[in-house]
């Protein structure tokens, strides 16, 4: 009796699974995509969504990709990205476009890449179509063009575009498009200082090309750069006329303070000597004040008389 009651409990739930997930397990049959019942039972309890791994497999099978149990796309395998938080369909859309674009990309490489945090399926497709970054990029530093200044000192305005595809080898740890743009910005800038005159710059701008891509600018990147192309130059500002303008005004401001210094110090000097001949003058009236009250004494010491019979009469008088 007991048998018979957990025969019928097992019947039961195995009826109950293939109600639920009869109508998924028929489309993997049907389409060879080796995805048994016992796995999506298992998916069931372990909260994995059966209808995205049902379907990735019947992709990949259907794509003739490698699905084998050992080293191919397995259900386990799509389980565990699912589980680690990865997109499993991305990843799938990815193999399929790489395998059709003859790029090597097996599963692995391309779930690591997906959990990274990169978008796989974007870097599949800019393999296959380059996409075009410009130099400056307005979104990224609100500027419009790159300004550079020639030897002799003019400025040039300068609007590059550059071609780039991803290098999936690299796309894990490579630097991202703002190195890419940083670096082609700055070797175009140091290129147009080197040249000796703007016009030399306006008349092969693809000099500047050419010094930009001997550089390997795109090491370490995960994109390789496929060209570089001068979008447009302007002439700006002749900064060297302008510094000189400003060194000349600044060298005259300099020259009025030091002017202005030696004035204020001789005028500093004349006052000094006025009052010493201030103080000379009351020395001399002090002195001055000092004769009658001599004279004084001298009368009162009798060393001097009313009448001296020594001195003339006129000088006794």
């Amino acid at each position: 009796m007991v048998g018979i009651l957990v025969a019928l409990v097992f019947v039961a739930i195995l009826g109950f699974f293939l109600i639920q997930y009869g109508k998924l397990w028929f489309q993997a049959f049907m389409s060879e995509a080796d995805v048994k019942l016992a796995n999506l039972i298992r998916m069931h309890f372990t909260k994995v969504n059966p209808n995205v791994i049902v379907q990735a497999k019947v992709m990949a099978a259907q794509a003739k990709l490698n699905i084998s149990r050992s080293d191919g796309i397995s259900t386990h395998r799509l389980e565990a990205h699912y589980l680690a938080g990865g997109n499993v369909m991305n990843v799938i859309h990815a193999i399929i476009a790489a395998h059709r674009a003859r790029i090597p990309l097996d599963f692995d490489q391309a779930a690591a890449i997906d959990l990274a945090g990169r978008d796989v399926l974007d870097a599949v497709q800019t393999s296959v179509y380059p996409k075009v970054i410009d130099c400056p990029d307005p979104k990224r530093s609100g500027k419009t063009t790159l300004s550079a200044i020639t030897k002799n000192g003019i400025e040039l305005r300068v609007r590059a575009r550059v071609t780039v595809r991803t290098n999936i080898e690299q796309l894990i740890g490579g630097a991202t498009e703002d190195t890419v743009i940083a670096r082609v910005g700055e070797a175009i800038i140091s290129s147009i200082g080197s040249a000796a005159s703007h016009f030399d710059v306006l008349e092969n701008p693809d000099m500047i090309t050419r010094v930009v891509l001997s550089r390997a600018l795109d090491a370490q990147t995960a994109f390789e750069i496929v060209s570089i192309d001068i979008a447009d130059i302007d002439v700006g500002e002749n900064i060297g006329a302008r510094l000189q303008s400003d060194q000349a005004e600044a060298d005259t401001r300099v020259a009025r303070a030091q002017a202005e210094r030696r004035r204020a110090e001789a005028i500093a000097q004349e006052q000094q000597m006025k009052a010493r001949v201030s103080e000379n003058r009351s020395r001399l009236v002090l002195a001055e004040a000092e004769v009658p009250k001599a004279m004084a004494e001298a009368f009162q010491a009798g060393r001097i008389g009313a009448t001296d019979s020594s001195l003339p009469m006129d000088q006794a008088t």
